[in-house]
């Protein structure tokens, strides 16, 4: 049987966008592994918007956790939780909800191959990112 010559073994950046969205490490492999030797429109663009993703969510969880450290020590210290810590708690889980939706988003449009633009930060992440 010959090879069909007629199949294109170029990527056109789908791939790229896809590995991108799983973690951090993800977005390193799909930058570093795929995109430098094969730079596509569509690559470059979901490249900018999941790492604008990944830093906001990191720093996003950083903050939250930071605040949460500081209420449970003072809560502790002063002998008893704070009214406010099941509050936080179930804000917690809505920002995180919302970050997954935010990415179920993106990964979604880069399975479809498109450049449809995350909410909130898919317009910032292209400008702030025009190098990659």
């Amino acid at each position: 049987m010959e090879p069909n010559n007629n199949l294109s073994t170029t990527d056109n950046g789908k791939n790229v966008g896809i590995i991108s969205y799983i973690t951090i490490i993800g977005w390193l492999i799909a930058y570093f592994g795929m995109h430098q030797s094969n730079k596509t429109e569509l690559g470059s663009y979901q490249l900018r918007q999941t790492l604008l993703l990944h830093i906001v969510s990191f720093l996003v969880s950083w903050i939250l956790g930071m605040i949460f450290a500081a209420i449970f020590f003072s809560s502790v210290a002063s002998g008893g939780f704070a009214g406010g810590w099941f509050g936080l708690v179930g804000i917690n889980w809505i920002i995180r909800l919302a970050f997954i939706v935010l990415w179920l988003i993106g990964f979604i449009g880069a399975i479809n191959g498109e450049k449809k633009p995350i909410p909130f930060i898919g317009d910032k992440a292209q400008t702030l990112f025009k190098g990659i």
